[in-house]
């Protein structure tokens, strides 16, 4: 099967009640669209039927496949699995909610195709864009944990936790090989890695709505994303970050816009 030009990667864990709609979007979507793309949708060890339904639709989708953890190890981990294995000369991802429709990454596309190597969704960029409101608690709770993350990290964005980004695969090849967060504290840990390797990040302004199933907790799932920005910190002091940088230019040429890494092995499910 031809190279895809865009690889689309969907994180699921216990999705059965939403997995079917985000599929018919996004098939719908690529199809409207014209896009030469690819979809995985990486199973993070759920106990419903999320892989059965996943396997239903591949039968009429042969670029559609799933990927498998080996057990349920996070959302940070399920991305970097997805995009590590994706195959698109562009690669994102994207929540199974579809807060961000799907149709959106034709904004990430193109600021990828005028000279990103990352692109981020923002929900904070255009408030304008946004369709259906967080509930205020989360929104302080948001913007104060953005505030922490612009003070404490550096990161100059509006919006780090926005589940709608897009990289060029050698560069995704690269900073998803360095990333050591595996549960939702993931974000900023892989955008501190594309400045410390000088990547051309560009944050893009998307519609979004929100979605009440969302299973974060800003009191539980927040507690431990700042424990995981304090290790982020504490490993960026301790040089780890630039030893894996130099450890991987030892055994590749890369630089800024580096060589493709291989991937580690997992387990893909095909048609």
């Amino acid at each position: 099967m031809a190279h895809p030009r865009l690889s689309i990667v969907i994180p699921a864990y216990n999705e059965s009640a939403r997995i079917e709609y985000a599929l018919e979007r996004v098939m719908s979507c690529i199809g409207q669209q014209g896009w030469d793309a690819e979809v995985l949708v990486v199973d993070d060890g759920s106990k419903d039927d999320t892989a059965t339904i996943v396997h239903r639709w591949m039968a009429d989708y042969p670029r559609l496949h799933l990927v498998q953890n080996p057990g349920n190890r996070g959302k940070g981990y399920s991305v970097r699995n997805g995009l590590l294995q994706a195959a698109g000369d562009i690669v994102m991802f994207t929540d199974a909610d579809l807060s961000a429709p799907m149709e959106e990454a034709e904004r990430l596309i193109a600021a990828i195709n005028a000279g990103a190597d990352v692109a981020i969704g923002s929900r904070w960029l255009d408030r304008a864009r946004q369709t259906i409101h967080q509930p205020l608690y989360r929104q302080f709770f948001g913007r104060c944990f953005n505030w922490i993350t612009r003070t404490v990290m550096g990161l100059p964005f509006r919006d780090t936790q926005c589940g709608f980004k897009a990289f060029r695969r050698p560069a995704a090849q690269v900073i998803f090989r360095l990333q050591t967060i595996e549960r939702w504290g993931f974000d900023p840990e892989i955008l501190f890695i594309a400045r410390k390797l000088k990547y051309d990040i560009r944050e893009v302004p998307v519609t979004w709505g929100h979605d009440e199933r969302s299973r974060i907790s800003y009191l539980k799932d927040g507690m431990k994303m700042l424990e995981d920005m304090a290790r982020i910190r504490s490993n960026s002091v301790r040089g780890r970050y630039d030893e894996a940088i130099a450890a991987m230019r030892d055994t590749s040429t890369m630089v800024t816009r580096p060589v493709e890494v291989k991937p580690v092995a997992k387990v893909v499910t095909t048609k």
